[in-house]
């Protein structure tokens, strides 16, 4: 059976908007008047609800008008709430609502300004062999590196990521260490008590025009091992991983490779490599540890069961195992 090694590129991209309520009063000061956007952070084109509220005034009997771009839509008494489709990716939608209270007029602007945001993640310590397609995953006690790409454009350009304050948050608590100016990156250490984490980030601009935001869940996965054929004159046959069962002509080299472990350099001694036929022990002279040379007796036949086990000696949670039929 073959084996592929596929790359699974999950970049993760989040369309958001910049909502900035803005108040202009003519008659009362507009501390009172509340904005909510459903959903918070519509897709271009996406049905997007407005809805005002205030603890101050009674919004259900005053005369109340809403514009888009300066042309009137909708008005009608009590009528706090307003529907819109929000505009295309990179436009620009300025909503006005008029509210006529008995004391004056409020003006109340949403700018609605899409944007968007990637977040690129991978363990920083997990270990992959050479030529693997995609990403490495984390397993318990692993660091995870998520990197944030925020697009927000500002006039004819874009406004450079570098050039914007960054609020990180992992599993829906706020990271002060983490956040701040020109921080587009974020750094933690996942607990092995987890399945998943979940981490957001809202990025904005330094006046707080312009914000995006995105969130991720990044799931744990667990340490494995595939063998394959060392060749001594081709090497590593990466093409075929070995399944159980198979059959060795004579003398051949089985090289193991445990996925998604920690350290990333697999001959740290920090890994212990245990190695097994039979059930009994056996004990490599060689300093490449995943490498186990096998010889069948001339005119013997059977099977052989071959296993490993891998364990972090400083990461009690990391701990993987294999094993295959050997046929001779």
């Amino acid at each position: 059976m073959k084996f592929r090694l596929s790359l699974l590129c999950l970049i993760i991209i989040f369309t958001v908007f910049a909502i900035i309520p803005t108040h202009n009063a003519k008659a009362q000061s507009s501390g009172g008047i509340l904005v909510d956007i459903t959903p918070p952070n519509p897709n271009p084109h996406e049905e997007t609800n407005i809805t005002l509220k205030s603890y101050q005034n009674n919004l259900d009997s005053v005369l109340i008008s809403w514009s888009i771009n300066g042309k009137t839509v909708a008005s009608g008494i009590g009528k706090k709430s307003f529907s819109t489709t929000a505009p295309a990716m990179g436009a620009e939608m300025n909503v006005m609502a008029t509210i006529s209270l008995p004391d004056g007029a409020i003006n109340t602007k949403i700018v609605i300004k899409p944007s968007v945001m990637v977040l690129l993640w991978q363990a920083n310590d997990s270990f992959v062999p050479p030529f693997y397609r995609g990403r490495a995953l984390p397993t318990p006690d692993s660091e995870v590196k998520v990197v944030a790409m925020p697009e927000v454009k500002s006039g004819s350009g874009n406004i450079s990521p570098q050039n914007m304050t960054y609020y990180w948050k992992k599993d829906y608590t706020n990271n002060v260490d983490g956040s701040g100016y020109g921080k587009n990156f974020f750094i933690y250490t996942n607990d092995y008590l987890e399945d998943s984490n979940n981490i957001s980030v809202t990025a904005s601009t330094t006046d707080q025009k312009y914000s995006s935001s995105a969130n991720i869940d990044i799931r744990m996965t667990e340490p494995k091992i595939l063998f394959y054929k060392n060749d001594a004159n081709v090497g590593t046959i990466w093409q075929n991983a070995l399944i159980d069962s198979h059959r060795i002509q004579e003398g051949e080299v089985i090289e193991a490779m445990p996925y998604f472990i920690s350290p990333k350099e697999i001959q740290n001694p920090a890994l212990i490599w245990n190695w097994f036929i039979n059930d009994s022990p056996v004990s490599l002279r060689s300093p490449r540890k995943n490498l186990m040379p096998l010889q069948a007796q001339e005119g013997t036949h059977g099977t052989s069961k071959l296993r490993l086990n891998i364990e972090n000696k400083y990461k009690i949670f990391q701990t993987t195992n294999k094993e295959i039929n050997i046929e001779f």
